[in-house]
Parts: C-alpha cells; structure tokens; sequence
C-alpha cells in the first residue's frame, strides 16, 4: 500500500482530495497537514509518507520550504506539487529541490491518479507545465546531449548556470556586465544548439549534465 500525505492550508480542497485519493486502489492517506510545520510535526520514522501531495502557497512554512526540508530529511520520499502556480520561477525553483512532478488543482481524479501511478514507476510525472522539455530530457541519450553541449561557448554555459536560479533575465543581464539584449542572444542560440523550446528544459538538461546539482 503506498502511503501518501497531503499537505495543503485549504481544508475542504484537502478533505475531498482524501476522500478521491481514498478510492484509488493501492493507495492510503497517511495524514493531512495545514502547512509544513505542521507537516514536520507529524513525522515519526513510522509514519513518513511515500508521497506528499504539497501546495506551494501557505502558511507558517510554505511549499518551497517544505520541499527542501523533505529533501534533506526524507530523500526516499516523492514530492508531487498541487498548486495553481505555472509561472517558470516557480517550477524551476521546485525541480532544484528535488521534486517529482507538478500537477494543476483544477486536474481530474483521474490525471491525479496517472500523476501518483508515474511517480511510482518512472520517478517523475509530466504534464503541460513540464512535458515537452522533461520529454526531451529523458528521452535523449545521455551521448546525445553531451554532444551538443560541446558546441556551447563559455558565454553560454555562464548563461546556462545562472538560468537555473531564480534571477530574471535582466537580473542575469547584470550579473554577467552584459545587456539584456545580449542574455536574448546567449537563450535563442542554447535553446537552438541544444533543441530546447523553454527555461525549464534547459533546467533539466543542466541538471542532467551536471552544470547544476539538485
């Protein structure tokens, strides 16, 4: 039976996602908490969950915060985000911290089940937020990638490193003495070399190559 924790400040959205999860076969819920302090309270070395069902915005101790602590303390654990957030900082911010996948909370039962479902046998989950770029990131070799990375400039790895945070464009514009217009150049031409169509599939391919560590 697979084990899971919902952690979410919205109390009826949590009670009715219980009741759906519930029903999926093979599946239990562990316990709920408000936010992630709450969360970390309820932890005991027999009762850590297989999966946490965590939303970004809370209180106390929000999504962001919560995911680094599970990082740190329970790396057997998978994190699947539900929230309303889709913006690139944010999904960024959360593939730096370990997560297994994002999921909207207008989802279906049914899409949320397929999320629990890929977690379990791939480790990750995709959907419109990440597939495209998670996708291509998976499905290329390892001997593919590495190839078209040789054809990076030094430029352009430097624009990569800092494309993994959370600075904006112009903020990476600053931090290299370079111009915005520059930073537009040094994107269209890693996205180009690198066949990548969005910020967060030059994450996973950072990742991947070890221009970052998660």
């Amino acid at each position: 039976m697979t084990t899971v924790a919902l952690v979410d400040d919205h109390i009826l959205l949590r009670s009715s996602l219980a009741r759906i999860i519930t029903n999926f076969e093979g599946y239990f819920v562990l316990f709920q908490a408000d936010h992630g302090q709450d969360f970390i309270d309820q932890i005991t070395k027999k009762n850590t969950p297989d999966i946490v069902l965590l939303d970004i915005s809370m209180p106390v101790m929000d999504g962001f915060e919560t995911a680094a602590w599970i990082k740190k303390n329970l790396p057997y654990t998978k994190v699947l985000i539900l929230s309303m957030m889709d913006n690139d900082t944010a999904i960024i911010r959360m593939i730096n911290l370990g997560v297994s996948g994002f999921i909207l909370k207008d989802s279906k039962p049914a899409i949320l089940k397929e999320a629990f479902d890929c977690i379990l046998q791939k480790g990750f989950y995709t959907n419109e937020l990440v597939s495209n770029s998670m996708l291509h990131f998976v499905n290329k070799s390892s001997n593919q990638i590495s190839n078209k990375s040789t054809q990076l400039t030094d430029k352009e790895r430097e624009f990569i490193k800092y494309a993994c945070t959370e600075m904006t464009y112009k903020e990476i514009a600053a931090e290299m003495g370079t111009n915005p217009r520059n930073i537009d150049m040094y994107r269209d031409q890693v996205f180009e070399k690198l066949e990548l169509k969005s910020r967060v599939g030059l994450v996973l391919y950072a990742i991947r190559e070890g221009f970052v560590r998660v």
